[in-house]
């Protein structure tokens, strides 16, 4: 996954096996998962952490 990423992996990221053998590594087979979560459920707080989570993953979303 990290090959396929083009970086390490974050501390949260974990790689799921979508058939479940966890020795079949092909990118098609690999799901990246997070268990990054926000804290509260105070909205400003979530959107903070929305904030976050698009910066991390997808940057070009972000007007």
């Amino acid at each position: 996954m990290e090959q396929t990423l083009g970086r390490d992996l974050f501390e949260d990221e974990t790689v799921h096996h979508i058939n479940g053998v966890r020795d079949d590594n092909r990118p098609e087979n690999l799901e990246l998962w997070s268990s990054r979560h926000p804290k509260g459920q105070r909205v400003d707080e979530k959107v903070a952490w929305a904030l976050e989570i698009l910066a991390r993953y997808a940057p070009e979303r972000i007007k």
